[in-house]
């Protein structure tokens, strides 16, 4: 009886759990990438013991792939020397590993899932625990295929409205995070819910979970429902009954409500992603390059968002439009769909799935004095390359209508 959170624990615990408790839980899956898999490898080693089941151990090349340096071609090789050894069944070369964990059917609700990245947090679009940890506890739920937790406290926020036209569900986010700031979740579940949230499609809804790592998370939930159910069902080879679990007479730390129908378009501006400001206080502001990607936004219906809005256009000649799909199988449906063709037609630069130029590795690394904006969830100095370099997070839709002028634009005037 509780938050959801509490709920999720329970059931896994077999007895009733409460905010505080330290509780020892089995693990479903444990993920790691090219970035964090080789650190947990040696730990591994180090412990000395067997692995307790492969088929929960889900690794990904998505960082830094294909490998723009030898470092991570070495990495690279690392991880697939290590599969073969082991006889791992789950290596992914196919896109961001939050997207393809949520694809390939690994999350489901009531799941406790822990993976080797701050964005774990993912994973609670789907009612399921989802947490990023370091790389020795990665290897030592290999091991056990357990983890110890701290249950936390849970904030509710309440959603409830509609958004206007061009006001979008990654605009709310940035409105949240500016609102709580970068350490106002901090170790707290952070649930949300309400009728903004039931009416979303869950392309949408994976924002909330995904950025809540930005305001200090442990973790982010949206409590399961039928389109939860109709994903699972319909987009992934995941097999049900699956169970629908929700608060029940929970008791929260906080409850914040907020109306989203007065929200017009938001910018995190630099330096931080609780440095929050409507568009219109930013508007006109020259950037170099526009990139849209990442495990935030770079889903198909996001692609289709910009798609419209390029058609039969051209975006800024002198500004750098790279555009970088979540998944192949995203990639695949644009291209079937005509998505990258006009996406190119208009003088995008479309890459292969993965990380991209987030992590300022490759992909589109910013020079001393450039200002990008971009869909990801975050905007730390350095982070797409040099730390006198500016990022600006907006929608995809923004980034459409910035990439058109090549200064931030509201989006509202270029949508039909």
């Amino acid at each position: 009886m509780g938050t959801l959170i509490e709920e999720i624990f329970s059931r896994k615990a077999g007895r009733p759990v409460q905010a505080g408790e330290i509780v020892l839980l089995d693990v479903d899956y444990i993920m790691s990438h090219d970035n964090t898999t080789p650190l947990a490898i040696k730990a591994f080693r180090e412990i000395g013991k067997p692995l307790h089941d492969k088929n929960r151990i889900v690794l990904h090349l998505d960082h830094a792939y294909p490998a723009p340096n030898v470092m991570a071609a070495e990495n690279h090789r690392k991880i697939i020397d290590f599969v073969k050894e082991q006889e791992l069944p789950h290596l992914f070369m196919q896109g961001v590993c939050h997207q393809v964990m949520l694809e390939e059917g690994f999350i489901t609700p009531g799941a406790i899932v822990i993976g080797a990245d701050s964005h774990s947090n993912t994973y609670g679009v789907m009612g399921a625990f989802g947490a990023g940890l370091g790389s020795t506890e990665i290897a030592v739920a290999w091991v056990t295929g357990k983890c110890w937790f701290k249950v936390p406290e849970t904030i509710r926020i309440e959603l409830r409205g509609r958004t206007q036209p061009g006001v979008y569900a990654k605009d709310v986010m940035i409105h949240i995070a500016g609102l709580l700031g970068m350490d106002g979740g901090t170790y707290r579940s952070v649930e949300f819910g309400g009728e903004y949230i039931e009416s979303l499609p869950m392309h949408e809804r994976i924002i909330f979970p995904n950025m809540s790592t930005e305001i200090g998370a442990k973790c982010g939930l949206i409590a399961a429902d039928q389109v939860t159910i109709d994903y699972l069902e319909n987009e992934t080879p995941a097999t049900g009954p699956f169970e629908i679990i929700q608060p029940v007479n929970p008791r929260y730390e906080r409850i914040i409500e907020l109306d989203v129908s007065a929200l017009t378009p938001q910018v995190a501006c630099h330096p931080d992603v609780d440095n929050v400001k409507p568009l219109e206080q930013v508007e006109g502001l020259e950037v170099h390059e526009v990139y849209i990607g990442t495990c935030t936004n770079a889903r198909y219906e996001d692609l289709e968002i910009v798609a419209n809005m390029l058609k039969g256009k051209r975006v800024n000649p002198l500004v750098r439009v790279i555009v970088t799909p979540a998944s192949q199988r995203i990639h695949k449906k644009a291209m079937q769909n005509g998505l990258i063709e006009i996406l190119m037609d208009a003088g995008c630069t479309v890459t292969g799935t993965g990380c991209g130029a987030c992590i300022g590795r490759h992909g589109g690394i910013l020079a001393p004095g450039e200002r990008a904006l971009t869909t990801m969830n975050r905007n730390f100095v350095g982070r797409m390359g040099s730390p006198l370099a500016e990022i600006y997070l907006a929608s995809p839709a923004t980034a459409a209508a910035t990439a058109l002028t090549g200064r931030i634009t509201d989006p509202r005037g270029f949508l039909k």
